[in-house]
């Protein structure tokens, strides 16, 4: 069977996209007292001039439209130790933070501690994407924090990468 005759079942798209591996985030706000966030492992730099980043949410995410309403985000990139973290992150409701050291940043939005590094953005604007929403953001903040191994989402598990 050739690729362009292949069947696009959900399941197979899965399956052949999660041989690329992904670093894995999660997205913060803060709403007046209250810090909100999300998992995310769709994040990438798309520009260095302007400095602006990507993400993309789904659309069922009820977290998204309190964080755009917000305006100010922060993007911690995970480390591996904080797999936990990951999956309290990436269910939809109840209190994320519960047990969550975390500091606002500079612009207010929640860092999390033991996070490697932070990037602070405001959103510029948003895409419909089928399924999920993509999100054009402007960089307004860098962090590196840490030097340990990053936590990555590969063939539908979390893992590490080890440095040689």
């Amino acid at each position: 069977m050739t690729a362009e005759h292949a069947v696009l079942d959900p399941r197979r798209i899965r399956d052949v996209m999660g041989n690329f591996c992904t670093g894995v985030t999660v997205i913060t706000a803060l709403d007046g007292d209250e810090p909100l966030g999300f998992a995310c492992q769709s994040f990438v730099s798309v520009s260095l001039a302007p400095p602006l980043i990507s993400f993309c949410p789904a659309r069922t995410s009820t977290t998204w439209p309190k964080i755009r309403e917000v305006g100010n985000l922060a993007v911690n990139v995970l480390a591996e130790s904080q797999r936990t973290l990951c999956g309290a992150f990436a269910v939809s409701g109840g209190n994320k933070f519960r047990g969550v050291r975390w500091e606002p940043g500079d612009n207010g939005a929640p860092a999390i501690e033991g996070a490697l590094a932070r990037v602070e953005a405001t959103v510029e604007t948003e895409y419909e994407a089928g399924d999920h929403t993509i999100v054009l953001a402007r960089v307004t903040g860098l962090t590196s924090l840490h030097s340990r191994g990053p936590l990555l989402f590969f063939q539908g598990t979390y893992g590490g990468f080890e440095r040689r």
